[in-house]
């Protein structure tokens, strides 16, 4: 199927994080007449530096600003002559959403209808124009041993961050069936790959059997994720992008089923071997803490409508991306080593100032 929507400049939210990040990469080098403008606010998760390889490109903007900012969003779609937006900024850390769950109902629900509303206003200037949300598989709720989410399957959010992922994309289908504003839904499994942020199960894992520390597994280890690597998951957003349907909710998974104990021996191992240590050193780290509460047992994509609709399917296998996202953060120590210290942040400072 041939692309059908060739947006010249599209608003990318949260482009700093790390689906964001590797989106734009991903996007700019197979669209490079494209002009892309990062709108991120650059909470702890929003790195610059995942940026380097694009911040010199002519065709790229950074905007520091929140999505709830209407005014600067306004400005910014009418400027630019925005033709899509795609919307990534969230809040997405569901242990921080149980702690302090404001945060995420401020960005994750009023950033998204701040959004939707500029989108609205601006699309009556454009001749073509589409909104895309990012959501997630959590919105879903939690399933028994069997059975796999369909676009079909109601909503039933287990925690305060799978609560504000839904009700923003309920926004997202009432602006559709109200508005007619031209949205597009799609809603991924677990990402893993570069840039991710080390509060994460598998790179918390890595950096964690590098400093030899106690790694923390909830409860009994048995949950079960579909893993899809962030490459694939940006090809897929890219194809919705331009060739989905208005109105229509696209899921994007790696039918990759793993439990979370299954996930952490199996980086134990791969880290013995690229570290020279004796086999099975690092799985005498695990520890198995208190389970959060809410914790989904197991999560499974149905992405058959995305590939009879779209043709997108994973590239990656299981065993290859995990391989590569193990030898990407030893191979950027660097980078860890300043995300877990917090000196990231002065990047922006060198950068761009006050």
């Amino acid at each position: 199927m041939s692309d059908t929507f060739a947006p010249a400049a599209v608003l990318v939210t949260g482009g700093a994080g790390f689906i964001g990040s590797n989106f734009i990469h991903n996007f700019m080098a197979g669209n490079p007449d494209c002009r892309v403008v990062n709108l991120d606010i650059l909470t702890y998760a929003g790195n610059l530096k995942n940026l380097r390889a694009v911040q010199d490109n002519p065709h790229y903007r950074f905007v520091k600003g929140d999505i709830c900012d209407a005014p600067l969003v306004a400005q910014l779609l009418a400027e630019e002559k925005i033709d899509a937006v795609l919307h990534f900024a969230a809040e997405s850390h569901v242990d921080r959403s149980i702690t302090g769950p404001e945060i995420f109902v401020r960005t994750n629900v009023l950033g998204t209808q701040t959004l939707l509303e500029a989108s609205r206003a601006h699309a009556a200037t454009r001749p073509a124009f589409r909104y895309l949300q990012v959501s997630t598989d959590e919105v879903y709720g939690s399933l028994g041993s069997e059975g796999f989410f369909t676009e079909e399957t109601p909503l039933a959010p287990n925690s305060p961050y799978s609560a504000s992922k839904a009700g923003a994309d309920l926004l997202v289908r009432a602006y559709f069936e109200t508005f007619r504003l031209p949205t597009l839904n799609t809603r991924c499994s677990n990402n893993y790959g570069p840039y991710h942020f080390p509060e994460k199960l598998i790179p918390l894992m890595i950096h964690n059997i590098m400093e030899k520390k106690a790694l923390p597994v909830y409860g009994d280890g048995l949950n079960v994720r579909d893993w899809l690597h962030v490459k694939d998951h940006s090809a897929a957003i890219e194809r919705v992008l331009k060739q989905g349907k208005p109105g229509e909710v696209y899921n994007i998974g790696g039918n990759n089923e793993w439990r979370n104990i299954d996930i952490v021996h199996l980086v134990c191992d791969l880290m013995d071997e690229r570290l020279g240590r004796a086999a099975g050193e690092s799985r005498k780290l695990i520890t198995f803490v208190k389970d959060r509460p809410g914790h989904d047992r197991r999560y499974a994509i149905d992405a058959a409508k995305t590939k009879r609709e779209l043709g997108w399917g994973p590239s990656y296998t299981f065993e290859r991306g995990i391989a590569e996202t193990i030898d990407w953060y030893l191979a950027n120590q660097e980078w860890v080593t300043e995300i877990v210290s917090g000196s990231y942040r002065e990047y922006y400072q060198q950068q761009y100032g006050a």
